[in-house]
């Protein structure tokens, strides 16, 4: 893994503008704000901060997806969120200058906005439409988390399974078939179950004819009868 290496300060100024949250501000604002910040282009693999570390930076993730892990003192891993453009990368411990509590790491190549960590506080503190767009963002990512938890407590693995299995179909586009966006043992880990047990939801699935399982791609005869034997719910399958 390597960290970040190469700058790219080219057009800022019109990413920035045409940002979710940045587009919030006044141009004056962005502009100062800009005074700060950098933008990155780094490589799949690279690893953006370790978990304890302060932060320093606040990244928007402009293009790509990036890898939260969380990792016990024995050095185990986990995945614990996947964050996808155009979202902030754990803006609550930037926000509350706390340390990292999991590991960032790009799944594919990125390209990140850095703001200052200092000034990026200051500008929320000062402006209320910053604040108001931050809000937002950490109100999408607790929604998130709080939907996982439910899944893990409330389901069986196998429901876990079939439920991201429709969900990743919704998602798209494709409500046939999906295919598994990054290897199956990071799918499980995300999922709160083991590879192996990974492996025997989705044969059990198959043995009921609800999915036939093609490599990393997964048909979906009929979602009906995927849906009957994992039973999704709104509140926690639906994509906000």
């Amino acid at each position: 893994m390597t960290r970040i290496s190469e700058a790219m300060n080219d057009g800022i100024d019109l990413i920035a503008a045409a940002h979710p949250i940045l587009s919030q501000l006044s141009a004056t604002v962005r502009e100062e704000l800009l005074a700060q910040s950098v933008q990155h282009r780094v490589q799949a693999g690279t690893v953006l901060f370790e978990q304890g570390e302060t932060p320093t930076f606040q990244q928007f993730l402009l293009r790509g997806t990036v890898h939260l892990y969380g990792q016990s003192t024995g050095r185990r891993e986990v995945l614990i969120e996947v964050v996808e453009a155009p979202d902030l990368i754990v803006p609550a411990a930037v926000f509350c200058d706390l340390p990292y509590l999991m590991q960032a790491r790009a799944v594919e190549e990125l390209s990140l906005l850095m703001i200052e960590a200092k000034a990026f506080r200051t500008a929320v503190k000062s402006q209320q439409s910053l604040a108001l767009a931050l809000i937002g963002c950490l109100s999408g990512q607790f929604r998130r988390l709080v939907k996982q938890v439910k899944s893990l407590k409330l389901r069986s693995a196998t429901q876990r399974v079939g439920c991201y299995l429709l969900t990743l179909a919704v998602k798209q586009g494709t409500p046939g078939h999906v295919i598994l966006p990054y290897e199956k043992n990071l799918i499980a880990s995300q999922l709160g179950i083991t590879r192996e047990s990974f492996s025997r939801a989705l044969a059990s699935l198959q043995k009921l004819g609800s999915i036939d399982v093609q490599g990393d791609t997964i048909i979906i005869p009929d979602a009906s009868r995927l849906s009957e034997e994992c039973s999704p719910d709104p509140l926690i399958d639906a994509i906000d």
